[in-house]
């Protein structure tokens, strides 16, 4: 008896998925349709930000018919436009002001040991990239997925 439980328990071990090194975060996820002849066409769409919290981070977004299948691309692509963000003293180097779209991101160093103070799309990339302290301010669009892409532009330009 004791053989066949340890046996299934193999089983099952072998078909779990491997412990990956990244966290991710859905932002946002998003039911969308399209008009066509034989009716509306239904897909959900995803925007997740992956990173670390040792530096790197990345920003993906991904469509499909299942919010699962949209999630899982939306992690894919976030994996791929992986960068590395410099940080110093667990803070970003200088003050950045970055215009995209309709916002205007102000990001700030922050003082050892202030923490994030950060909006929610934000927050979620910096929290993921590593960055310890920071001091942050969304002006303009109030829209989460510009205001996420504007803030990974903005640790991009960080980086060059």
């Amino acid at each position: 008896m004791d053989n066949n439980q340890n046996n299934k328990r193999g089983a099952f071990e072998r078909f779990q998925k491997p412990v990956s090194e990244f966290t991710e975060k859905v932002v946002k996820i998003k039911r969308v349709s399209k008009k066509t002849k034989g009716g509306n066409q239904i897909a959900f769409t995803a925007l997740v930000v992956s990173g670390d919290k040792k530096s790197r981070v990345g920003v993906g977004h991904g469509r499909a018919k299942s919010v699962a299948d949209a999630i899982q691309k939306a992690i894919k692509r976030a994996q791929k436009s992986m960068f590395t963000v410099p940080i110093v003293d667990g803070t970003i180097g200088s003050s950045l002001k970055i215009k995209f779209k309709g916002a205007i991101i102000l990001l700030r160093p922050g003082k050892k040991g202030s923490g994030l103070i950060a909006g929610g799309p934000v927050r979620s990339v910096v929290e993921l990239a590593g960055i310890k302290d920071l001091v942050s301010k969304i002006i303009g669009s109030r829209n989460k997925s510009v205001n996420v892409w504007a803030t990974f532009r903005a640790l991009k330009s960080l980086s060059h």
